[in-house]
């Protein structure tokens, strides 16, 4: 690990299925510390271009779906990196990824072979392992707030997929536990770290489009109650602990099909687990406009959604007047007004954004995507300059940010704010109704059952 020069030798696939706490875990492991911790260099997968254990960030991943596995094969090859342990409820998907950690160090030896990554059900078990200095959350959203706060108590820094919390109240928790313990927190937005949206929201924010009229963003539409007829659990899942804090329910496939992942989030049209699009999809748009309107401590003071028939698409005002919509796919001319100079056959950009100001507009997308009119808009200078931090890497952000101890480019706040935008749009759409939101108290203004929505209670013995 980067600040100890000892390492604590790791397990196989775990057996550990109680409920127990950190302290009962370790008093269980007495025998496995007594042993020493310092291991040779081969052991642990290092031989050359790599970094020696005091000079590496030692990492846990928890939740291995589509996500958790892409940011496992991006992780594995980081010479400034030792995954130490993977954890997903699972069994399949802990045990391959347990494999795609062992055959990638061994390889790197001249023996052929390593045996240091353990495999675990429970993150708590994970956790309490006093040799791990952070963790990356790539679990369904009834879990990321649970497993951040869990985190942070237990002195490891984090990566927390989006959307950071399955409620708003949720989401206020994870970012007074964060600031509390000092933890480093990277929110899954990574396109605070990639140039065109960097480019995209500097120009924005320095007037380069003026005052801002309207900005149109992709993916509508939330969740649903569903009930899904019950299956067998797979053999292999432990389906209590997949549901975690969520209600109880019987399983079902499209919620977690066992083994390969075959989606990102299977489970998202669920309204216990999800916010369908705007948690999974438009909340990447929402995370750049937040930064570019410079409201990441702060967010919209109204919401409408289209089913009150005052406006077409869901719409959010901000208190400088912008207004905010999440259109299917593109500008409609009988509801939205066509900046000049716009194609009408022009898709919004999936995860992107459109904004359109007094002096013309800026359409951002992923993979270098940056159109403007006037086209002399993005000659204009920026604030972009050389940084104290790697840019247009997320998770190297993140593992600089854990070393010096200094913000990352979505920390908690931002992270929490944007994926609060999210749950208000889901909010509305749940009460069919115009909704006035506090930023600041961050409740709604006379409306005691939009407020209750603003929290789910937690299935036992879960709770934040």
């Amino acid at each position: 690990m980067y600040h100890r020069d000892t390492q604590k030798p790791c397990l196989g696939e775990s057996k550990f299925t109680g409920r127990w706490s950190r302290r009962g875990f370790l008093r269980a492991s007495a025998g496995l510390v007594a042993a020493p911790w310092v291991i040779p260099a081969q052991a642990l997968g290092l031989a050359q271009n790599t970094l020696p254990p005091s000079e590496r960030i030692t990492l846990g991943l928890i939740g291995l779906g589509a996500m958790g596995r892409g940011h496992l094969q991006y992780l594995l090859p980081l010479p400034e990196v030792q995954v130490l342990a993977v954890c997903d409820v699972d069994r399949w998907r802990r045990l391959d990824a347990q494999r795609m950690v062992q055959e990638t160090y061994a390889a790197k030896q001249p023996s052929g072979t390593y045996r240091g990554c353990a495999a675990y059900h429970d993150l708590r078990e994970l956790l309490a392992r006093p040799d791990m200095d952070a963790v990356l959350i790539a679990t369904g959203d009834r879990w990321h707030a649970l497993a951040t706060v869990l985190a942070a108590k237990a002195g490891k820094d984090i990566y927390c997929e989006k959307p950071c919390s399955l409620t708003i109240q949720e989401a206020r928790v994870m970012i007074d536990v964060v600031r509390r313990y000092g933890r480093v927190f990277q929110g899954g937005f990574q396109q605070r770290s990639t140039p065109e949206f960097v480019r995209a929201s500097e120009l924005v924010r320095q007037g380069a489009l003026g005052k801002i009229r309207a900005v149109y963003v992709n993916f509508p539409g939330t969740s649903e109650e569903v009930n899904l007829p019950p299956e067998p659990v797979p053999d292999g899942l432990d389906w209590d602990l997949w549901l975690g804090p969520a209600p109880w329910r019987p399983y079902h496939h499209r919620f977690h099909p066992y083994g390969r992942p075959h989606g990102v989030v299977p489970w998202h049209f669920c309204r216990d687990f999800g916010g369908g699009n705007l948690t999974s999809n438009a909340v990447h748009a929402f995370d750049v406009v937040q930064w570019a309107l410079g409201m990441d401590h702060s967010g919209p003071i109204e919401i409408v959604p289209p089913e009150t028939g005052q406006v077409p698409v869901l719409t959010y005002r901000y208190a400088s007047g912008a207004i905010l919509q999440v259109v299917p796919g593109r500008l409609n001319p009988a509801q939205q007004e066509i900046p000049p100079g716009w194609d009408g056959q022009t898709v919004i950009q999936p995860f992107g954004a459109l904004y359109v100001g007094e002096r013309g507009w800026i359409h951002v997308g992923r993979e270098g995507y940056l159109v403007a009119h006037p086209t002399e808009i993005l000659q204009q200078h920026t604030e972009t300059s050389p940084l104290d931090r790697p840019l247009y890497n997320h998770h190297l952000n993140w593992l600089q940010a854990i070393r010096l101890r200094s913000e990352p480019a979505s920390n908690v706040e931002s992270a929490c704010r944007s994926t609060i935008v999210s749950h208000l749009g889901c909010i509305a759409h749940w009460t069919g109704r115009r909704l006035r939101w506090d930023p600041e108290r961050e409740e709604f203004l006379d409306d005691y059952q939009a407020n209750l929505l603003r929290s789910r209670p937690m299935r036992e013995p879960w709770h934040l």
